[in-house]
């Protein structure tokens, strides 16, 4: 068994989750291919085995331990080399995913390489803020990780959930002083903060900070990223 199983076998037990052989095996072909792919594209600085089974394909499914995602709509917003939506659609295979990023051959990598993992998912190559006028309050939840900070992320993903559906912000050390900034982005886009759940991860403590969406996006939400950046909610 390579190091990356082995992490992963691990892992699993500590975080709570039981999966099939054929998920794991899956999951670990999903991690071999990002490192392969990282020799001919820019997708990850993490290459070591049993970091690419902690630091991506567990922390990725941190998610499910938030919300049950099975037969839910799901948005990865700025999903990059695939994280955390294809883990978590490899896991719960029952949830119907899209992944979103501006970064067109990221995308086209991700096209080619999930029908060969049997993973069912749409691509979407577009700037989030675009995308979310013509996807608007579409999806019954919305994913991010690693893509800006929380005032920021929230306005970026918030748009495309429905009212009822949740926003899960992936985070490490600093999402409480994160959270605490993005109060009255929390207010002025139609959440409501739920909760934090933090979890084991390779040594350190990852957090998922969940949020309800209580009420519709005001139509002038999301801004252009240049605005949204300049002036943060």
């Amino acid at each position: 068994m390579d190091e990356m199983r082995q992490a992963l076998d691990l892992g699993l037990p500590e975080l709570g989750l039981d999966l099939p052989e054929k998920r794991r095996d899956t999951l670990c072909r999903f991690g071999r291919a990002v490192v392969e792919q990282n020799r001919v594209m820019n997708l990850t600085a993490i290459t070591e085995p049993s970091q690419v089974a902690n630091l991506h394909l567990l922390d990725s499914l941190t998610v499910l331990l938030c919300q049950d995602l099975s037969g839910k709509t799901v948005i990865d917003v700025g999903c990059g080399a695939g994280f955390p939506g294809v883990p978590a659609a490899i896991a719960c295979p029952e949830m119907k995913l899209t992944l979103l990023d501006s970064l067109g051959k990221r995308m086209h990598w991700l096209e080619t390489v999930l029908p060969e993992l049997e993973v069912n998912a749409e691509c979407v190559t577009a700037r989030a803020e675009e995308e979310a006028f013509r996807r608007r309050e579409s999806y019954d939840c919305a994913v991010s990780r690693a893509v800006a900070r929380l005032n920021i992320l929230l306005e970026l993903t918030a748009p495309f959930v429905k009212v009822g559906g949740t926003v899960l912000a992936m985070k490490g050390d600093r999402a409480g002083e994160e959270l605490e900034q993005a109060r009255n982005a929390v207010r002025k886009l139609g959440l409501a903060f739920a909760e934090a759940k933090t979890f084991p991860v390779a040594g350190t403590s990852h957090t998922v900070l969940v949020f309800r969406k209580v009420s519709p996006t005001p139509p002038g939400y999301p801004r252009r990223y240049a605005k949204i950046k300049q002036n943060p909610l």
